[in-house]
């Protein structure tokens, strides 16, 4: 069974969307989501709202004084919190359904002692993601979705709601059994939305990247994106779908989006990119609307 693919990508990329995907219905995009979040973060510091380095505390009460948590530390996953929530949030089929607010907040009264490494060390943290944005969403009186639309679409041009949690149920692209039946997909609704819940279309999802990454139209990228040599990217992967968005310092710039197998999306996304010729005026922006 060939797998669901939208590729779009700058000069020297082909355009491709193939085996059943569609470019303009709304995907998941899993931890590509945290890039929002970050964005979401840079630009209330840029506005005064809060600062990278306001203390967690300062932003939820149900945080214990003196953790050194900054929001900064959890935007680039420096918070010493581990990867996933702790306890048991959902059946090993989604298991992230238990993970209420109740359950964070519970969290953050023992965040002190939920410390997976040290604080300054470099621990991917879904939790640490969940927790940005309950601060944010806390500190601002504004909810996760209303962040993301005033600091990150409608700046970048975009409507309201283009990438969202709740995406019409007709315009929807999810995977599908052998027998075309939709598989079932996580519930990424509750507080791990800021982590890995947002929806998209990889159109949408190629202008940002562009917007962001290559024409820095919101000034210099969040720490969200992960960093090598030369590129910046993040990925993403849910139950269903998975996604790489990347761009080098050059200008090139690649966008891979795949439903079903994800496990060679991201390697697939980096040998593409690398191959692609750079653009010999400028950063290109060829496809990002």
């Amino acid at each position: 069974m060939r797998t669901p693919t939208c590729l779009l990508g700058g000069a020297g990329i082909t355009d491709r969307v193939a085996h059943g995907h569609d470019a303009d219905r709304f995907v998941e995009i899993g931890s590509l989501t945290k890039v929002l979040t970050g964005t979401v973060l840079a630009r209330l510091a840029a506005e005064g709202d809060v600062g990278f380095d306001t203390p967690l505390e300062e932003c939820v009460d149900d945080v214990p004084r003196g953790t050194g948590i900054t929001l900064r530390h959890l935007a680039e996953h420096t918070s010493g919190l581990p990867r996933l929530p702790a306890g048991p949030t959902g059946p090993p089929d989604d298991p992230y359904a238990g993970f209420t607010e109740t359950v964070l907040r519970e969290s953050l009264r023992d965040l002190d002692r939920l410390a997976a490494g040290r604080l300054g060390e470099e621990e991917y943290s879904n939790l640490g993601y969940a927790v940005l944005g309950y601060a944010l969403t806390t500190a601002t009186g504004r909810s996760y979705q209303q962040l993301v639309d005033s600091c990150v679409l409608l700046p970048l041009g975009l409507e309201a709601g283009a990438v969202t949690a709740c995406p019409p149920e007709e315009l929807r692209l999810v995977p599908r059994d052998l027998f075309g039946r939709p598989r079932p997909l996580w519930t990424l609704t509750g507080p791990i939305l800021s982590a890995g819940g947002l929806w998209s279309t990889c159109r949408t999802l190629a202008h940002l990247l562009v917007a962001l990454l290559v024409e820095r139209g919101l000034g210099d990228p969040a720490p969200s994106w992960q960093r090598g040599p030369s590129i910046r990217w993040h990925n993403g992967a849910t139950r269903g779908s998975s996604v790489m968005a990347a761009a080098h310092d050059d200008g090139r710039w690649i966008l891979l989006h795949r439903l079903g197998d994800g496990a060679r999306t991201d390697s697939l996304a980096k040998q593409t990119l690398l191959a692609a010729v750079p653009p010999r005026d400028g950063p290109d922006t060829r496809g990002a609307s």
